[in-house]
């Protein structure tokens, strides 16, 4: 089973940062045993939503040229406070450096404004013919995967609404 802990990617900058949500519902099963009687989003829950965010930014500026992406290390983990149902998980992440296929991130996670969540963590990005020249299709099918979930996830601001926002700085051809 995979979790998909990224509702929503709201921001992307390739190479530099992105912010994703995660709004966290009773429905989800993993809430009944955490905890009985006082449902919290798990903390490895909480990393893992820093990780993917930190994944798509790293895909989204390679052009999916990697298959993999993979937690390398988490420094200076706190948990700050809880994520309850109900509730939505703002996850940003900001490219500290950025080398050939390690990135570390200073990611947060926040709460109405809170501090719920906060790390450097270092991902590493590989394909897995790297290793294995037979696993080809199997990196070309999780690369189309992952943009079929891409297109899913991200939605850039539709012209027209950035237009009826900024139209007296905008050139008057863009306006019509």
């Amino acid at each position: 089973m995979q979790f998909s802990l990224v509702d929503r990617i709201i921001s992307l900058e390739a190479g530099k940062s992105a912010t994703a949500i995660k709004n966290l519902s009773l429905a989800e099963e993993y809430l009944a045993d955490h905890f009985p009687g006082f449902p919290v989003m798990p903390g490895v829950l909480m990393l893992e939503s820093m990780v993917q965010t930190g994944a798509w930014l790293m895909r989204y500026t390679e052009d999916f040229k990697y298959s993999t992406i993979l937690l390398k290390q988490a420094k200076a983990l706190r948990f700050n406070s809880f994520v309850t149902p109900g509730k939505t998980l703002n996850v940003t992440v900001k490219v500290h450096t950025w080398g050939d296929r390690l990135c570390v991130f200073n990611a947060e996670g926040t709460v109405d404004g809170t501090s719920a969540v906060k790390a450097r963590l270092t991902l590493e990005q590989f394909n897995l013919v790297d290793n294995n020249p037979s696993l080809v299709e199997c990196d070309e099918r999780s690369t189309r995967e992952f943009r079929k979930q891409f297109v899913q996830l991200w939605t850039p601001e539709p012209v027209d609404s950035i237009v009826s926002e900024n139209k007296e700085n905008l050139p008057k051809e863009m306006i019509g």
